[in-house]
This record gives structure tokens, sequence and C-alpha cells, in this order.
């Protein structure tokens, strides 16, 4: 075969245009051994090429394939796995020691008052305890009105006395059957 027409057909080949009548002449002629210079560099690809094709008639080439691929995941996966049970482990351990120091170094300072004179202390909780007691009174007005409502419902409650006596006597009967 000419070194044009082998030029030809590679192009057509790598353009995805090659039929598989040319893909079989290209494969002879890298296997054949008498390649031309300029097409020498492509006799590699198309050898491993046909090496493969050997091994793809092999009925337990998926198998072997699949196994190796499930094999290299599990291995990366328990690999992964374990890193980050270690790293978490770490994290955990530093957090706690941390705050095992710092709960030491809270315990270690003595209690500081909010008022270094205890007259100071006096006066504030005293305008502290009346201001919360004003607004308990101005609540507890409130509920005066409450009262005021309860007198005045007085005369509706006793002029439904009959019908609440009615509804008793009808409920005994009922229960009497």
């Amino acid at each position: 075969m000419k070194t044009e027409e082998v030029k030809i057909l590679l192009q057509r080949y790598f353009d995805g245009d090659s039929t598989d009548a040319e893909e079989r002449m290209l494969e002879a002629y890298f296997q054949s051994g008498e390649v031309a210079a300029e097409v020498a560099e492509y006799a590699g690809f198309f050898g491993g090429i046909s090496a493969l094709a050997n091994l793809a008639d092999d009925p337990t080439i998926e198998d072997d394939v699949m196994d190796y691929i499930l094999e290299h995941e599990h291995r990366e996966k328990t690999r992964y796995r374990s890193m980050w049970k270690v790293v978490t482990g770490i994290a955990a351990s530093v957090i706690i020691v941390l705050a095992g120091f710092l709960f030491y170094q809270e315990q270690k300072k003595p209690f500081d008052d909010t008022f270094k004179n205890p007259d100071e202390a006096y006066a504030y909780a005293t305008k502290t305890l009346e201001f919360v007691s004003g607004k308990y009174n101005k609540g507890l007005a409130q509920l005066s009105n409450f009262e005021m409502l309860h007198k005045a419902s007085e005369p509706i409650t006793k002029g439904t006395e009959p019908v609440v006596k009615f509804y008793d006597e009808i409920n005994k009967t009922e229960n009497q059957q």
C-alpha cells in the first residue's frame, strides 16, 4: 500500500469516517513490518489496538474488568471511611480538651461582684423591686374592671335559672331510661 493511501485512511480513521474494511487494512499494514517512516509513529497504536481486539474476544474479560472496578471502589471507600473516622476522632478530642481547658480557666477565676459598695447594691435592688411592683399594681388595676363586669352579669345569670332547672330535669329523665 502506498504512503499516500495510508495517510488518507489514517485521516478517515481519526475523523471517525472509516469502515471496518479500511480499519482492517490499516491494522494489516502496520503489522506487516513494512511501514513507511512518515507513518511509523502509528505502528505502536495499531499494534496495541490489535492486541486489545484479541483480548476482547475473551468471554471472561468483562467479569475481570468489573471485578477490578468493584474491588478498586471498595478500597477507595474503606480508605476514605477510615480516614474520616480518624479526622473526626481527632477533631472531637481537640474540642473536648479545649472545652476542659476553658472550663478550668473559668473555675479558677474568683467571682466578681457587680457592686463594690453594698449600699449601692441595696439602692439598685430597691429601685428594681419598686419598678416591678409598679408594673404588678398596674396589672391588678385592670382586674378591677373584671369585678365590675361580674356584678353587671348577675341579673343575666339569675334570669337563666329556670332554663338550667329544666335542662337538669331532662338529663335526669334521660339517665333513668
